[in-house]
């Protein structure tokens, strides 16, 4: 049996071919890349890991615990270095950070979670003052790190911190 096209169907055909075939180099598929700060090579291949992936203007920095010597608020300022340092890799920088995710390892309650948030907070004010990145705080009861408090993964969508704008009015004064 032959089969026959109507003639009405050659444009649909010829539309729907063209999806198939990439315009040109930027309708491509994003390219992904791995990034990973001197001295952090060993986690992407003993850990099966990367530090910092970048997808297209994307970068997603994996878990970064708030780990080393000192107190609190000294760990969790090293941690927000380490995270501008990731970001550096894949060509963003804090005021692009669109999403951040905390996991606090200390809280055993709300109460408890409600003053270690306080004092995280008064770190987090330090590296974003303004623009705030979305954010979900999760309490756990263990971290691979057994010296951190609070490990810290982020998003950033490289350039989106240029001119960002936030039309949420301040809540009225009680």
């Amino acid at each position: 049996m032959k089969h026959v096209i109507p003639k009405r169907a050659f444009p649909l055909l010829l539309c729907l071919s063209t999806l198939a075939v990439p315009a040109s180099a930027q309708d491509a598929a994003p390219t992904r890349e791995h990034f990973a700060a001197p001295g952090e090579e060993a986690d992407y291949h003993q850990w099966h890991y990367s530090p910092v992936v970048k997808v297209g203007d994307m970068v997603i920095v994996s878990g970064i615990p708030a780990g080393g010597e000192g107190g609190y608020e000294d760990k969790i300022r090293r941690m927000f270095e380490v995270l501008r340092t990731r970001l550096a890799l894949a060509g963003a920088d804090l005021a692009d950070v669109v999403e951040l995710t905390s996991y606090h390892r200390q809280p055993t309650d709300t109460a408890a979670f409600q003053q270690e948030f306080d004092r995280f907070l008064r770190v987090h004010r330090e590296f974003f003052p303004s623009h705030y990145p979305a954010w979900s705080a999760v309490g756990t009861t263990a971290l691979l790190n057994e010296s951190a408090p609070v490990e810290l993964r982020a998003v950033a969508m490289i350039g989106s911190g240029r001119a960002p704008k936030a039309a949420i009015p301040l809540p009225p004064v009680r």
